[in-house]
């Protein structure tokens, strides 16, 4: 496994960090976010979609569950949160079904109840509140989605 620790000072620039990555995605990435409740997880997925080239508006899916944010081409953002669940049931059915979707980039949030789905080839998104506006974020990576952080640099998320 693969590490890249970046510290962000505000919400645009973890916003920013999130199209820098979410600009490379290719198809069939998944992420997995942790963090504190009201970490940053949302805000950074909002720039995966915005670099993914989502038009979608992008919200925390607490209380919804799961969105999805598409683009014109047909590919699209599945963006889950399993806080509030204490049984994945039938979300964790629809995680396993989109997981290995060439045209389908994952993010889950709130990942501990459906590990047992993940896969473990996944990107581990850990993000740290170091003051009210610093996240200091930590991405895991296999070698095989080293593609997504090549030039992420620490100067970008400043």
């Amino acid at each position: 496994m693969q590490e890249q620790i970046v510290t962000t000072h505000s919400a645009e620039a973890t916003i920013k960090l999130g199209s820098t990555v979410g600009a490379k995605l290719r198809g069939g990435e998944i992420f997995e976010f942790v963090s504190d409740l009201g970490g940053g997880k949302t805000t950074f997925v909002r720039g995966l979609a915005e670099g993914f080239g989502s038009n979608d508006p992008v919200a925390s899916p607490s209380f919804t569950i799961s969105y999805v944010y598409g683009r014109p081409d047909g590919k699209e953002l599945h963006h889950f949160d399993f806080y509030r669940l204490e049984d994945p049931g039938i979300v964790a059915s629809e995680l396993a079904e989109v997981e290995g979707d060439e045209n389908v980039v994952v993010a889950v949030e709130w990942g501990e109840l459906v590990h047992n789905v993940l896969p473990d080839e996944r990107i581990l998104v850990s993000i740290a509140n170091s003051s009210e506006t610093d996240r200091v974020i930590t991405f895991t990576y296999p070698p095989a989605f080293s593609y997504l952080f090549e030039d992420v640099k620490q100067s970008e998320a400043a």
